[in-house]
């Protein structure tokens, strides 16, 4: 069958304009049309200066497209101009409906690719030095969305809570009070947590606490989305680096 167009999804990393992978920006730099999401830093677009920009994305639930719309344009747009960009924050596989654009698009002759992008979902605890895993605190973690399709809390939580994995929610602050319950039912109520706000960016905000206080911490700092929630005990190795990083300044101060 003869194909006609492309589309390449693309994930733009976590919002730190220097996270994103060189691979991504030589095929921001061939695109003919890119189409981007709310959480894509907009200092991107500037790898692709010839090219139709348009914003798909959603903003506190108001849609400037409603997904079969992304879906038609993205169609239209391949065979109209060729090759689509379609630009999404982390990694357009980690809840980014990325493959089901890819899907629609193939379905409708259109040539697909992918370029994995840095998840937030990992770069984001890490840049707070937040380790999802380490030795003898955590030997696995969990990601799970925090609101399904069904604008539900995921039922996943629930198992993961019964875990000594590390859990990681994305979307998940209008969830937080029923999240908060799963673990403290488990009696986990001093476990580490921690929200990280607009993570990489210079809006970057972070509440640590345990179960048990990080809901007043939220109202403290007035914690919204786009949020990550971090629950497991690694949150405290951002505590220890950083008194240990104190330490070596005072020393070095000591020595001079």
């Amino acid at each position: 069958m003869l194909r006609k167009g492309k589309l390449t999804v693309v994930g733009a990393g976590p919002g730190d304009a220097e996270l994103i992978t060189l691979k991504a920006i030589k095929t921001l730099q061939g695109a003919a049309v890119v189409l981007y999401d709310a959480l894509v830093n907009i200092d991107l677009l500037e790898y692709a200066p010839n090219a139709e920009q348009i914003f798909v994305g959603k903003r506190k639930g108001c849609y400037a497209y409603q997904q079969e719309q992304i879906n038609d344009l993205i169609v239209s747009r391949a065979k109209s101009h060729g090759h689509v960009v379609r630009l999404k924050g982390g990694d357009p596989f980690v809840f980014g409906r990325g493959a089901e654009e890819m899907e629609f698009a193939a379905q409708q002759g259109i040539d697909v690719a992918i370029v994995p992008g840095i998840s937030s979902s990992l770069s984001v605890p890490a840049n707070q030095n937040i380790p999802v895993t380490k030795r003898g605190l955590s030997e696995s973690f969990w990601v799970i969305t925090g609101t399904t399709k069904e604008h539900e809390l995921s039922k996943d939580i629930a198992l993961a809570a019964k875990s000594s994995a590390t859990v990681i929610i994305l979307m998940g602050m209008s969830k937080l009070k029923e999240v908060i319950a799963l673990f403290m039912a488990e009696g986990k109520s001093e476990i580490a947590v921690a929200i990280i706000q607009d993570g990489t960016t210079k809006r970057e905000k972070i509440g640590i606490g345990t179960v048990s206080t990080i809901e007043a911490k939220v109202l403290e700092l007035q914690l919204t989305n786009p949020a990550i929630i971090i629950i497991g005990e690694v949150v405290r190795h951002r505590e220890k680096i950083n008194e240990l990083i104190v330490q070596s300044h005072e020393l070095e101060t000591l020595e001079i």
